[in-house]
């Protein structure tokens, strides 16, 4: 349900100072993988200090964090990540719980647990008073100690547009990880959290409308849905962020040499979502990501409307699981490869 616009500093609207907003400002994610093409190192050219760590989840399948096992191989594995964005929401509180439990996410989807954080700020500090900016890492300090997480300074800069998240370091079991290549024909798909978040934030960002439900949706931490998945013995899983709930399955699909058979009508969305596409709120960012997806995607006849929301470009979303946890509603399947990577029915 939206309510009026109230944020902590009355007339500023943090996203008009913001080209995209959330996860939505990502690179499309066909460019991304352009760029990112052939740089992963090649053992006999890594340098030679690498070689007292293993390199357990890297670059090769696009999982959401860095996992590398300690010398000795007796202890935990360590995970590292970072991510940021530029504003989605107008309060700059939400803002910064919003984009540490999304930076957090990373470390949960891969079934691990944050130790410490550190803060990435770019503020336009002759724009923007920095009261402003206060708030935003008060809000990251407060998810970040949620998740029992430290919070260890940080980097900032003078930037033209105000963007905020974390590098996140934390530990993991290396034998009870969650990767994108261990999906497997015959396992479910459950996800935790509704989709349509990218479509009322821009309706937010259009009109300043206020969505309780999805900011509650973003600024809920992924660490109880990660351990119920490991709990459970899930092996596969990806948070669905920036490229939608498409882009990241078509990553674990292929990665995992599967295809994902959606039941579209099993899907849970926020509040509104279907009335913020009906009225035409849909993000630059959703669009590419629905292009890109829709060559590897049998959609049926699937409407144009479902298409794009299985396409948002969600904002510290929730955990996608080859696997079956308590209060995750099981939204298709993994089945042998087929024709196309996705199958939506």
């Amino acid at each position: 349900m939206a309510t009026t616009e109230g944020t902590t500093t009355g007339a500023i609207r943090l996203t008009r100072y913001a080209r995209g907003g959330g996860c939505a400002c990502k690179i499309p994610p066909g460019e991304l993988e352009d760029v990112v093409a052939g740089l992963v190192a090649a053992p006999e050219t890594a340098p030679e200090r690498t070689s007292e760590a293993r390199l357990l989840i890297g670059l090769e399948n696009g999982d959401d964090a860095a996992v590398v096992r300690t010398p000795g191989d007796d202890g935990p594995a360590v995970v590292a990540t970072a991510d940021f964005f530029t504003p989605v929401v107008d309060d700059p509180y939400d803002w910064g719980r919003i984009a540490a439990a999304n930076a957090l996410s990373d470390v949960y989807a891969v079934g691990g647990r944050p130790l410490v954080a550190v803060n990435l700020l770019a503020w336009p500090r002759d724009v923007l008073p920095f009261d402003l900016a206060r708030e935003v890492l008060r809000g990251g300090l407060d998810v970040a100690a949620q998740a029992g997480c430290h919070v260890g300074g940080g980097h900032s800069v003078d930037d033209a547009e105000p963007k905020y998240g974390m590098a996140v370091t934390g530990i993991a079991d290396p034998d009870r990880l969650l990767r994108n290549d261990k999906g497997r024909a015959g396992l479910p798909l459950s996800l935790t959290k509704p989709l349509g978040i990218g479509v009322l934030n821009n309706r937010h960002k259009a009109t300043g409308e206020v969505f309780p439900e999805a900011v509650q949706t973003m600024v809920r931490l992924n660490r109880d849905a990660c351990e119920a998945a490991l709990k459970a013995g899930v092996e596969c899983a990806t948070d669905v962020t920036g490229f939608g709930l498409l882009g990241h399955l078509s990553k674990l699909a292929r990665a995992s040499g599967v295809t994902a058979v959606i039941d579209a009508a099993a899907v849970p969305y926020v509040d509104g979502a279907r009335e913020a596409v009906r009225d035409g709120f849909v993000s630059g960012g959703t669009r590419r990501n629905l292009a890109w997806v829709e060559p590897h995607t049998d959609f049926g006849d699937c409407d144009e409307a479902t298409r794009l929301l299985l396409a948002d470009a969600q904002t510290s979303g929730g955990l996608l699981l080859a696997g079956e946890v308590p209060g995750a509603p099981v939204i298709g399947e993994l089945v042998p490869q087929r024709e196309h990577a996705i199958v939506v029915r």
